[in-house]
């Protein structure tokens, strides 16, 4: 299992995580057998976006020997009722939940507590400046939780809460037909048919501005929704019109700036085996360049996917990081400090480049690379 920082948080995440909901309707045997496998292969983190009390005291007696080395992301404001989760924005609702979540988990602390499902730049502004976020610092004071965090599937509202400084860890959907998609306070647009009737042509410029400015603010991103639902996996239903497997989606998500994790809803030990098997699989089996290429609704041409396809470079530049620096260089209109310093770590830079094209012959989306290079040297100075 590889590891990856969570932005600035100090945490080392697997790239493999776990969701909540295929366990929300199991038994104690499932979830003994679920943590058996994911302990195995190194699994080290959970989303837990359901307030189901009593997955959470299964999940809480399946990872009790290696709590403080298990990294729970849970939700605040979401509550049980009636034998059903609801979202809540109710200060007191929302207290009460939360303390019961921990007794129920068998813990003192959450390493995330994320602000649950924020789809509006005005529910974040509400929020930010109210009693919630006001409760949430104070458990960070407190110690109950280590780090605040922020779910949402609305690139606009994401974005607010990122350049606020409030959050230090973003729960995004991310696959790449959402990618396309202009930010909307309506989440059922993300997979409703209507939203891929015509052609789309690549990343929707605000989910690329968020990308970049979370990789530039030590933002971790953990990712949802990587396989849209599982749609994605199925020709009859992926909004591409051509499926994908699970390594592909998974290596889009983690090819994603700022992304550490990928959190797979998994409903059987099988399902989990085929997210764990990315570990193992060879770049071949990962690569999602040639399916993107053959989709019929979709295209991507001329933006770098950061796929690798443009590798090797004679000169050794690794010209998807370099495009990547670039790409941050202009989302912010500057140069940022830790961005030079990570361009300045390449062991070569864009003015090695001889233009010799190679790169670009083997580039799947007829990205301008030697334009790219020319314009990193430029912004860089090398």
């Amino acid at each position: 299992m590889n590891y990856r920082e969570l932005g600035k948080t100090g945490l080392q995440v697997s790239e493999i995580g776990l969701g909540c909901e295929g366990f929300n309707e199991k038994d104690e045997a499932f979830t003994e057998e679920m943590f058996a496998l994911a302990f195995e292969h190194g699994i080290n983190c959970m989303d837990l976006y359901s307030p189901n009390p009593d997955m959470h005291k299964r999940v809480g007696r399946a990872i009790r020997e290696k709590r403080a080395e298990f990294i729970l992301q849970a939700h605040l404001c979401t509550t049980w009722k009636d034998g059903q989760y609801k979202a809540t924005r109710n200060i007191d609702e929302v207290k009460a939940s939360f303390e019961v979540m921990l007794q129920n988990l068998g813990t003192d602390y959450i390493d995330i507590g994320m602000i649950h499902y924020v789809d509006s730049v005005k529910t974040w502004k509400d929020i930010a400046e109210g009693d919630i976020m006001k409760y949430a610092l104070a458990l960070k004071e407190q110690g109950k939780i280590r780090h605040i965090g922020l779910s949402s599937h609305n690139p606009e509202a994401a974005l607010e809460a990122v350049k606020s400084g409030l959050i230090e860890v973003l729960m995004f959907s991310i696959n790449p037909c959402y990618d396309l998609l202009p930010g909307d306070e309506d989440v059922e647009k993300l997979w409703a048919a209507g939203s891929y009737e015509k052609p789309l042509f690549n990343l929707d410029p605000k989910r690329e501005e968020l990308y970049e400015t979370c990789q530039r603010m030590g933002v971790g991103i953990t990712v949802m929704k990587a396989f849209g639902g599982g749609d994605l996996l199925s020709d009859e239903y992926s909004p591409a019109g051509k499926a994908m497997t699970a390594l592909q989606c998974i290596h889009y998500a983690l090819t994603r700036p700022a992304v550490a994790a990928v959190l797979t809803g998994v409903h059987s030990k099988d399902q989990l085996q085929a997210s764990i098997d990315y570990e193992y699989a060879s770049e071949e089996e990962r690569d999602y360049a040639k399916v993107f290429a053959t989709f019929p609704k979709i295209s991507w041409q001329g933006y770098c996917m950061y796929c690798g396809h443009c590798a090797p470079c004679p000169k050794g530049i690794q010209v998807a990081s370099v495009t990547k620096f670039l790409n941050l260089c202009k989302a912010q209109q500057e140069v940022p400090e830790t961005v030079r310093e990570h361009y300045a770590a390449l062991s070569a830079h864009a003015g090695d480049c001889i233009e010799c094209g190679s790169c670009e012959k083997r580039c799947p989306f007829g990205v301008s690379i030697i334009e790219n290079m020319r314009a990193a040297k430029e912004t860089f100075g090398y």
